[in-house]
Formats: structure tokens, C-alpha cells, sequence
């Protein structure tokens, strides 16, 4: 038997519920693995393929959705035409109600929890049947990125974007780099990574009468179709712009200025080895 690799094939970018911590954003790093007989060509499967249709259908399948563990017994749906509404109960008695299209959902069942290693072994069993015959074994190692330092988990929904960001929860995890005075200032990373710890960071404008005490409500229209959360106000991080990275850096390196009167600037990271970074002074 021959085994291929690919390190590194994507890095899924999404938000998952989970009972106890609520909604999550999260980045993992997904790496593939191929056990099988070589073909006429003395291949198991091209690289270019590996890369296109396996790469395709995580896309399709968990990017950019909100992940739902479909054993939890935690969550109701409700499908009509291609939308649904789906309300999930909290540990503490709480809930989050996401609506929106059917295909910004994924709910997997047979997993009680979102994590790593249950959701490797679930993908694996999918991926089965894109596989060509000679490929007995696909293997799926998914894992979050190294860091040593401040970080956080956050979701967010870009009303504006063309693509799948326009989802009103989905999420990253990423990492802080803040500069004060042109000096890497670590304790101020930490306190921003604990200021939007698991949060969802929403655009003002977004957010529509809740009639319920100590929630929020948020929602729009975008491409793809009406989107809207409703959450724990505690949960949530408001902001006057829209929440796309460049606007997260903007405001942290604005409100870090603010707060300590000095120079600052921001490497904010949306999930893994992307991000943007904004330097602010002081307003006089």
C-alpha cells in the first residue's frame, strides 16, 4: 500500500454551537491522507484533484456555516422553502435562534460535540464515496494553529460581501499583535483577546428591536438571503462599522489609542495567515 499526504489542504473557517460556551468561531487546519493501490499511471490520486474535489466539498459542506452538533438534543429546526430557523438551548438555560438559508447551515448528526477529533472521523465517512476505488483509506487530521500568545474566537456576518462571509455566523480564531509606541505590547493583546473572547462582533446598524430582555437581535438582507441572530446580549460586541478584519483592526488600534493616549498599531488575523493591520495616534 502507498500513502499520499497533503499538509495543509484549507483552513475552514466557520462557527459551531456548543452548550456550554455558546456561539463559537473557530479555525482549523486540515491535513489529508490516502492509503490505496496505484493506478495505470502509477498514481493513487493527483494532487490537482485532491486539491480541487476533496477541498471543494469541505468547502461546500462545513466553510463558513454555522456548525451544528446534530446529537446534542439541544437544538429545533424549523424548514420552509430553503430557509429554516434553527434554536439552540444553552447549558445556563439560554438560547441562540439563527434563520437564514438552508446551505448556511450544516448540522451533523451522530456528533454530540464540535471538536476535532469527532468531526475528523464524520468527514472521513463523507469523503468515502468521491474517492476512486484504488484509494481504500482516507484519513483526516484537523487541528488548530499553533499560538503561544493572545488569541480569540469570534463570528461575524459581512452583509456586504459576495461571497459565503455574507453568513451572519460564521467564524474565525485569531491571533492579536498590538504595538504601542513601536514596542510589541503583550498585556494589551490579552486584554483584547479577553474582551472578545468566544463574542460575536455585530454591526450596529444590524441590530433590530429584541423583545426579550438581555438578548440582542440581529438582521439583514444580503445576496444570498434574509439572515438573522438572536443571542445573550453578553455575548456580543458591538462596533459602528461593518466587521470585516481591516474594520476589527481599525477599531481596536482606534480604542487602544484612546484608552492609553499613545501610538498604536494592530495586527488583527482572520483565522489562520491572513488579516490586516491599522496604526491609529491619539485624538487631540
Amino acid at each position: 500500500m502507498t500513502w499520499l499526504f497533503v499538509e495543509r489542504l484549507t483552513v475552514i473557517d466557520f462557527s459551531y454551537l456548543d452548550p456550554r460556551r455558546g456561539l463559537v468561531g473557530e479555525s482549523w487546519i486540515m491535513d489529508v491522507e490516502l492509503e490505496g493501490e496505484l493506478d495505470h499511471q502509477g498514481m493513487l490520486f493527483d494532487f490537482a484533484l485532491v486539491k480541487k474535489d476533496i477541498k471543494a466539498w469541505i468547502d461546500r459542506s462545513i466553510d463558513h456555516k454555522l456548525v451544528v452538533p446534530g446529537a446534542s438534543g439541544a437544538y429545533y429546526q424549523d424548514m420552509r422553502q430553503g430557509a429554516g430557523t434553527l434554536t439552540f438551548r444553552l447549558d445556563s438555560g439560554e438560547h441562540i435562534k439563527h434563520t437564514g438559508p438552508a446551505d448556511s447551515v450544516a448540522i451533523l448528526n451522530g456528533i454530540s460535540l464540535i471538536t476535532p477529533d469527532l468531526v475528523g472521523p464524520y468527514l472521513q465517512k463523507k469523503l468515502r464515496s468521491l474517492l476512486p476505488e484504488n484509494v481504500k483509506v482516507i484519513k483526516i487530521q484537523l487541528k488548530t494553529e499553533k499560538i503561544t500568545d493572545a488569541f480569540y474566537h469570534y463570528s461575524h456576518g459581512l452583509q456586504q460581501h459576495q461571497g459565503n462571509c455574507q453568513r451572519i455566523a460564521h467564524g474565525h480564531r485569531s491571533r492579536i499583535i498590538i504595538d504601542i509606541e513601536g514596542h510589541r505590547d503583550k498585556q494589551w493583546e490579552s486584554i483584547w483577546a479577553e474582551r472578545l473572547h468566544d463574542s460575536y462582533i455585530a454591526t450596529e446598524d444590524h441590530m433590530k428591536p429584541c423583545s426579550l430582555e438581555n438578548y440582542v437581535f440581529f438582521k439583514y438582507e444580503a445576496e444570498q438571503g434574509t439572515f438573522s441572530l438572536e443571542l445573550p446580549m453578553d455575548n456580543c460586541y458591538l462596533i459602528p462599522t461593518e466587521t470585516t478584519v481591516e474594520c476589527i483592526a481599525e477599531h481596536i488600534a482606534r480604542e487602544t489609542a484612546r484608552e492609553t493616549g499613545k501610538k498604536v498599531s494592530v495586527k488583527a488575523f482572520e483565522g489562520v495567515g491572513k488579516g490586516a493591520v491599522f496604526k491609529a495616534v491619539p485624538q487631540k
